[in-house]
């Protein structure tokens, strides 16, 4: 099943999107993708979530209060390089493309209103070219441990961190102590 988090402050467009794609199926190139849809009207809410847990799409609103699509992409590719971006927007603005390709590195731009069938092929259109990606990774991380390029345990960390996002990240207090909890900073 392929997770897709949906980010939109306007709560009838998050309406909208879930009726659409609780009905048509994701269909593209032979494959047909079962969705668990996340919905969230708040980007930092989103980006927490998206800190704690694996998605396969992000599709994120252009103009949203408190933090831009661009910047919860970009923010997405850093926790999730794995994850597709796309960002929909009611404002063809050449600018915020240009710095949603360049900085967020999306795959994707759909404009309001949109067409249905156009959005439902463009995520999975996006969810095909994930899987591609990630089988072309597992082909050259299997070479790279056949040349000893790399070691299995590397491989591992890499997998674990796609499957749970900051599990490899280990965080330490002044004293060296193991910190489990980020409200431990200050003790």
């Amino acid at each position: 099943m392929e997770t897709v988090l949906i980010v939109d402050d306007e709560p009838l467009m998050l309406k909208a999107i879930t009726r659409l794609l609780s009905r048509a199926p994701c269909t593209f190139d032979g494959c047909t993708y079962n969705i668990k849809l996340l919905t969230f009207s708040d980007a930092h809410e989103a980006l927490e979530y998206l800190r704690l847990h694996a998605v396969s799409l992000v599709l994120s609103d252009y103009r949203m209060p408190g933090l831009s699509g661009v910047e919860l992409l970009s923010a997405a590719l850093e926790l999730q390089p794995q994850a597709m971006r796309m960002i929909i927007s009611g404002y063809a603005d050449l600018d915020a493309l240009m710095a949603a390709i360049n900085q967020a590195q999306i795959y994707k731009f759909i404009p309001k209103p949109w067409s249905d069938y156009e959005l439902v092929s463009s995520i999975a259109q996006a969810l095909r070219h994930r899987e591609l990606l990630l089988d072309n990774q597992r082909l050259a991380d299997m070479c790279r441990l056949k040349m000893k390029q790399d070691s299995p345990q590397e491989q591992e960390r890499r997998r674990l961190e796609a499957l749970e996002p900051g599990i490899t990240r280990v965080r330490w207090s002044d004293d060296g102590a193991l910190l489990l909890d980020p409200s431990d900073d200050n003790k």
